[in-house]
């Protein structure tokens, strides 16, 4: 989205600069600290020093261009403007270079601004141009509407253009007065979609230069059409135009590369209704909805509108997820969308976007619960469909006892509950906590419990739509062991099995061992070195139960219930 933005502002001045070519201009831009705020990630500022790189790389040979900038040096300080470089050919570079080092700091004195950049051009004796950019409003007490009438009734051909950033609608009004009160133009975007579209579908509209005067003795000057492109786009071969002006229709223009295909950008339109103009010659253009598009080179000729027409082959796909029959949309719910097993998207919730037509494949997943449908698309079809997902809710709730919720970090797998013949059951879902809401598809399945050293099963079932509460009681309680140091602790069943050996149920180190055990009776295991203490504890469901082992086997200290 960043570098739509960047995108969107070079187009915008670059349709602005060329309607002052013959003139001088002054570029006033805004380096108060409201520059650093972001839009999608990146600071306004370094917006505005990418678009400037951009555009000032191709000025017109004859322009005279300037750059004044305020609050970048003292916070607090209306009188902080700066003339950075003075108007003249071939500024393109040095103006670039300013900006780079402007750190935006202060106040905004933008009416100040534009009358210091209006005097500097002379601009009660020939034809100036002041060109704002902002992202805030006036800070220091001056009526920008009032110097903007001052200005247009004291000037030859004085114009402003205010190009701002992030301001509300009443906000905008108090700055717009600069460029109506001129006869210039004011370019307001509320959020990145919004910059893009305004700058690259108002501003060439709005700023084209006066056609020069007509003399008599000449022939009539050729009338200038308002545009010379004007693409339509339909979803099938024959079908009708798409018309919706809220459509979402990307046009892309880039130059013809050697093989006739894509090659270098050159810029991007937007919506179904959009004209514009570009200058003669051929184009590799690409139309996008959604996720269909189209291709073809076109040729735009002087003094004639061109009117491409492109084909998309994309249909249109509704699909609206739920657990059930009857139930709501699943807003949670995702949509994967491949075609001839090439993916194209995943989206959530309410699925309803143009994606090419042919054989889609797609998935719909409610938690670790999903179905598949296969369908058939043909250009210029809708299809609109409830997908039932079939999928259940199991709540699953640990206790220590009836009453008692495990406060520790206890795993639950949930796995299906039919045995493989090697034993193993399908994974299905795994996760931490004491309270937890799985999603899944009907059937049975065996929730694995895990704490300390009290492991577990609980079997369950689940339908359709439906929800289960699954209590996993561990019948345990909590042991903690006390060490001089990083001992390592062990705990043991307190019988051996037929080979001799005991059960071990956990370990780990000292000074502060605790583990979980389901009630019963255990041996603690301390090592000292070589040595091995072993201390048989009783830990009862619901309790806490603290033991205390010293280094030395006569001093052990015996356990303590809490």
């Amino acid at each position: 989205m960043v570098r739509n933005i960047v995108l969107g502002v070079v187009a915008a001045l670059s349709f602005a600069l060329p309607a002052v070519a013959a003139e001088r201009a002054i570029i006033v831009l805004d380096g108060s600290g409201s520059m650093w705020a972001q839009i999608d990630g990146k600071a306004r500022i370094t917006l505005a020093r990418e678009t400037l790189h951009k555009v000032l790389a191709t000025l017109p040979d004859d322009l005279e261009l300037g750059l004044m900038a305020y609050g970048h040096r003292e916070k607090g300080n209306c009188a902080d403007i700066e003339m950075l470089i003075e108007p003249a050919v071939g500024t393109g570079a040095a103006i670039a270079a300013a900006a780079d080092a402007i750190n935006p700091t202060g106040m905004t004195p933008i009416s100040d601004a534009v009358r210091l950049a209006a005097e500097n051009l002379q601009y009660t004796e020939r034809k100036a141009t002041v060109i704002l950019i902002t992202d805030g409003l006036e800070t220091c007490e001056v009526d920008p509407c009032a110097l903007a009438a001052d200005l247009e009734s004291k000037g030859i051909d004085f114009t402003t253009h205010v190009l701002g950033f992030g301001l509300s609608d009443e906000e905008g009004q108090q700055v717009a007065c600069l460029a109506e009160n001129t006869g210039g133009q004011y370019l307001s975007a509320e959020d990145g979609d919004a910059l893009v579209r305004a700058l690259t579908t108002t501003v060439a509209q709005v700023t084209q230069a006066a056609p020069a005067p007509v003399v008599e003795s000449e022939p009539e000057p050729v009338p200038v059409l308002e545009y010379n492109y004007k693409p339509t786009a339909s979803l099938s071969e024959g079908g009708p135009d798409i018309v919706d002006d809220k459509a979402d229709l990307v046009w892309t223009w880039y130059k013809v590369a050697a093989d006739g295909g894509e090659g270098e950008y050159v810029g991007t339109d937007y919506y179904s209704t959009f004209e514009g103009s570009l200058p003669p010659g051929d184009y590799y253009m690409t139309a996008t909805l959604d996720y269909a598009n189209s291709s073809q080179v076109v040729t735009i000729e002087e003094g004639k509108a061109a009117a491409p027409h492109f084909v998309i082959n994309g249909t249109v796909l509704k699909l609206h997820p739920m657990a059930s029959e009857g139930g709501e949309v699943v807003d949670e719910a995702s949509t994967e969308v491949s075609l001839a097993g090439e993916y194209v998207t995943t989206s959530y919730g309410d699925f309803d976007v143009v994606v090419p037509a042919g054989m889609l494949e797609v998935t719909v997943a409610i938690g670790e619960a999903s179905v598949s449908r296969t369908y058939q698309a043909e250009a210029g079809a809708t299809i609109d469909e409830d997908v039932i997902v079939g999928s259940a809710t199991a709540h699953v709730v640990s206790e220590y006892v009836a009453g008692t919720p495990v406060a520790g970090d206890i795993s639950i797998e949930i796995v299906g509950a039919g045995v493989a013949l090697d034993g193993t059951r399908e994974g299905v879902a795994t996760s931490y906590g004491g309270d937890l809401t799985f999603d899944l598809g009907e059937g049975d399945y065996v929730a694995i419990y895990d704490l300390g050293g009290a492991t577990g099963e609980v079997p369950f079932s689940v339908k359709s739509g439906t929800s289960v509460e699954v209590p996993i009681v561990l019948d345990a309680g909590v042991l903690l062991v006390t060490t001089p140091g990083d001992n390592y602790v062990e705990i043991f069943s307190v019988t051996k099995n037929i080979e001799g050996n005991r059960k071990s149920f956990d370990y780990g180190y000292g000074p502060d061992f605790q583990t979980t055990l389901a009630a019963g009776d255990y041996i603690v295991a301390t090592r000292f070195g070589d040595a091995v203490t072993e201390t048989p504890v009783n830990i009862k469901a619901g309790e806490r139960f603290e033991l205390t082992v010293e280094a030395a086997p006569a001093a052990l200290a015996g356990g303590k219930k809490k």
